[in-house]
């Protein structure tokens, strides 16, 4: 008889990101909590959000509001992973300062590295890409990132937006450097984008086509590292990605960060979730429960107790 504790080999993480741009999503922390509870009931095993602070604050501001949404959530689900996004830092110590006071209060078993700078924008009248934005994260700033997740012992949530990003992380890979737990996240460009624009256009990345996850995939061949697909700016489940990456290993990110545009069906991140669990039904894979995840991750051994405020 199989060990209950040991997860199956080809149990599905679905992570739920929920929150970002999109406006219908949960702002404050009790609407956070109330959809993180919604998102786990329907069969998440990972969750993401970010906060309604931005501008100057300070690392300590960032962090309380976090644990505004995740103390009420611990205290309900004390086995839930959740993980935080970046900060307005004036650089990259100060955007992921609050991860560090978060990760020494044991609230942590995940970190975040974006291994890549990425456009971000929409178009004008004409159809010709517009907008200022450049999401910058050099190769220093990676090497910050990687090593905050070292020290702390978080798995690394490695978002790969394009193509140059999976090489970065291939080659702390190679080296024999990348922090234990890592996975591997591939963010393909809806037709919306990222900030979830008014008008449909071009977007950043490859597109969420089987061709394009295939590619993906053949950049990471010859290594072990888990690895999931979302869709920014659109609708992963209108895509061939979502099914395909489940019949290949794959495992899904959804939820309303992602699920964001004018053009897109109204919907909730529980009733994502919902989706994503039927599918892997359909597949015949079964659901991870957050106490799957360290082994299914290989997170390693925290470094704190907690969660705590100390």
């Amino acid at each position: 008889m199989s060990d209950p504790t040991t997860p199956a080999a080809d149990a599905v993480i679905v992570e739920a990101a929920l929150n970002g741009i999109n406006p219908l999503a949960p702002r404050d922390p009790a609407a956070i909590t109330r959809d993180a509870l919604a998102a786990l009931d329907a069969g998440a095993s990972v969750l993401h959000n970010h906060i309604d602070l931005s501008g100057p604050t300070t690392s300590e501001e960032v962090a309380e509001r976090y644990l505004r949404a995740w103390r009420p959530l611990m205290a309900e689900r004390p086995d839930t992973l959740v993980y935080p996004t970046v900060g307005y830092g004036s650089d990259v110590a100060g955007s992921y300062a609050h991860v560090e006071l978060l990760a020494k209060g044991g609230w942590l078993r995940i970190g975040i590295v974006d291994p890549g700078s990425v456009n971000l924008g929409g178009c004008d009248a004409d159809g010709i890409p517009t907008g200022g934005v450049v999401y910058r994260n050099s190769y220093d700033d990676i090497r910050h990132q990687m090593a905050l997740c070292a020290e702390h012992r978080l798995g690394p949530s490695l978002a790969i937006y394009e193509p140059g990003f999976l090489r970065a992380v291939l080659a702390w890979h190679r080296a024999g450097r990348l922090p234990a737990g890592a996975m591997v996240k591939f963010y393909f460009g809806g037709e919306y984008g990222y900030l979830g624009r008014t008008t449909a256009g071009p977007s950043f990345g490859l597109p969420p086509t089987a061709a394009a996850l295939r590619a993906y995939l053949e950049m990471l061949d010859g290594t072990d590292l888990p690895w999931s697909v979302a869709v920014m700016g659109g609708d992963l489940f209108a895509t061939p990605v979502a099914r395909l990456a489940l019949e290949l290993g794959g495992h899904l990110h959804v939820g309303l960060e992602d699920h964001a545009g004018p053009g897109l069906r109204e919907t909730t991140n529980a009733a994502l979730v919902h989706e994503a669990a039927a599918l892997a039904q359909e597949v015949g894979r079964p659901l991870a429960t957050p106490r799957d995840i360290p082994a299914l991750l290989n997170l390693p051994t925290p470094q704190y107790a907690g969660p705590t405020d100390a």
